[in-house]
């Protein structure tokens, strides 16, 4: 029935349920139904692309190849094995502009450091040259660890007058291949430095060094009754410095908005050991240029971001989380724009999975289970609200999921009751990566999409792989970001040929970016005409030039390597 009795269906919402190991209490079922190649013509794309093909005799580099396809590539007379798969089959050479590490070079840095924090062994190495999914692996032979901005500088300072390429690496969490090197760059680590400076209770600002990991900042905010504006999936192993250099989204963006309005200061290293000191503490500053944000989501390739000042707001008390399914996407869709208008100010994420999603999570990850058991169903939203009244934010969920049944936007839901089920709600949305690594091999793509079409990127993707690959979709609908992963039991050329480079001509034509908050990265470097028009990306280049002319900070990342090499 698509009508309830309103008593009835508030007696759902409000039962108490003394059981916690039991599902939550289920929201009265509304009918449900259930629902189981364009050519573009981006000539100038193709032509900017293509140039960047870069085809030179000499240590040539092909980006990706399927896994365990090595590539033996002689550098410099040394011979380098690589591993690489799972992207646009380009290529790339080590700018021969840049030296070589000797032993006159590590003398130098255990001056500035000490024995320990300068690494050389291979073993401890191999973390630091490989990304998180094993996708990336570079053949770094050094690893150095500075404690302070002096050491960061004096590293910097050393290595632009050696050209010397640096890799600044945080948690390395990333997905684009933007925190591990590409050949033998120096990988500057800033773990060490992960002090908390000061925290000011009366305006909430923050300021800590970039080598803090994100959970644990979270973990100090929580005691002073605080809450950062960024919350993801990976908070146990990232860092600020990274959030802050690749502009991290995160699960709350729609509630806090984007680090390009929370962070009100960094403190950042040039190339040539420059200290800039922008790390102000005021909410208003309207002198002159505000170069902190050629900072934010710049991917270290401007600069080493060494400490973040960050307004964080206070904690709430009154925290809901609902997990509800919808028959279509277009459910999801109206169902976003009630939530906007009935919960307003206290709506804090707004997150949507596919039902090949869930599938995926329940089949590959321990602890996952599906808290509306009854049936599956094609959409799942996860909705968090969090305010400072109890009883008032309890009623206005209410009163929107009431509306939501009566309207047919909701098929099923739960509320949770206690923590431990919000937890659990949540670890069927974040759980989605670690997931799809269990599965086996896996394409990920990270986009900014309009709402209406975001879906249909995803149909149009399994119509074009059919049964050799399980295309899922998820995200942040809160603010239009869709995550489209193509899992397959191992990495193929012909299904990559498939994926890539119809998604970016489909983002483009729909006006989305090709990166929505994973970055740019190696992966998306040549990709970036796809999203920012020829006279942009020269500026863009221009700025690079200027504050790294020697292009030592993070080599081969962020800009089309036509332009960098």
């Amino acid at each position: 029935m698509a009508r309830h009795n309103s008593r009835v269906t508030l007696r759902f919402l409000l039962s108490s349920f003394p059981d916690r190991s039991r599902n939550p209490p289920l929201l009265p079922s509304a009918t449900a139904t259930f629902s189981s190649c364009f050519t573009t013509g981006f000539d100038e794309k193709r032509r900017l692309l293509q140039c960047n093909i870069v085809r030179e005799d000499q240590q040539v580099f092909s980006f990706f190849k399927p896994l365990r396809n090595f590539i033996e590539i002689k550098q410099w007379g040394v011979g380098i094995q690589r591993k690489r798969y799972g992207s646009l089959a380009g290529l790339v050479q080590r700018n021969p502009r840049f030296s070589k590490l000797n032993d006159d070079d590590v003398r130098y840095f255990e001056g500035i450091l000490g024995n320990k924090n300068v690494v050389q062994d291979e073993d401890k190495l191999v973390t630091s040259n490989t990304d998180w999914m094993h996708k990336y692996k570079g053949s770094s032979k050094l690893l150095l660890q500075p404690r302070t901005t002096d050491q960061v500088a004096q590293i910097l300072k050393y290595c632009n007058s050696r050209c010397l390429a640096v890799v600044p690496q945080g948690g390395n969490t990333g997905l684009v291949g933007g925190s591990v090197p590409v050949f033998d760059e120096v990988i500057i680590s800033l773990s060490s430095m992960n002090k908390i400076i000061s925290f000011d209770k009366v305006s909430g600002i923050l300021v800590c060094e970039a080598g803090c990991i994100l959970e644990n900042i979270m973990s100090f905010l929580d005691n002073e009754g605080f809450i950062m504006p960024l919350d993801l999936g990976a908070k146990g192993s990232c860092q600020i410095g990274g959030n802050v250099s690749t502009n991290a989204g995160g699960l709350r963006l729609v509630r806090y908005g984007s680090l390009h309005g929370n962070v009100l200061g960094v403190e950042a290293v040039l190339a040539n050991g420059t200290v800039l000191d922008m790390l102000k503490t005021l909410r208003k500053d309207n002198t002159g240029y505000d170069l902190k944000h050629l900072f934010i989501g710049s991917e270290g390739s401007l600069g080493i971001v060494t400490k973040v000042s960050i307004l964080t707001p206070p904690k709430l008390s009154s925290v809901n989380v609902a997990f509800l399914a919808c028959k279509d996407y277009n459910s999801c869709q109206k169902l976003l724009q009630e939530a906007k208008r009935k919960l307003g100010e206290i709506l804090s994420a707004f997150e949507f999975l596919d039902v090949q999603s869930m599938n995926l999570v329940l089949n590959h990850l321990e602890g996952a289970r599906n808290p509306i058991p009854t049936s599956l169903h094609n959409f799942y939203v996860l909705i968090e609200t969090t305010g400072s009244d109890e009883s008032s934010d309890k009623q206005k969920l209410e009163a929107f999921l009431l509306g939501s049944m009566e309207n047919e936007l909701i098929s099923d839901g739960v509320l949770a009751q206690d923590i431990n089920q919000a937890s659990s709600f949540w670890l069927l949305r974040e759980g989605i990566p670690e997931a799809l690594m269990k599965a086996g091999a896996v394409y990920k793509y990270d986009l900014s999409v309009p709402l209406e079409h975001m879906y249909n990127l995803v149909e149009e993707m399994r119509s074009r792989l059919g049964n050799t690959a399980n295309v899922i979709g998820y995200g942040h609908l809160g603010d239009g970001n869709l995550h489209l992963n193509v899992s397959t039991p191992h990495y193929d050329d012909k299904i990559l040929s498939q994926i890539e480079p119809f998604v970016y001509e489909w983002t483009s034509k729909h006006r989305g970016s090709i990166s929505a908050e994973h970055g740019i990265g190696l992966m998306k470097a040549n990709e970036i005409y796809y999203s920012k028009s020829l006279e942009t990306v020269q500026v863009m280049a221009s700025i690079k030039n200027l504050m790294d002319p020697n292009h030592i900070l993070n080599p081969y990342k962020v800009l089309p390597h036509s332009l960098t090499s």
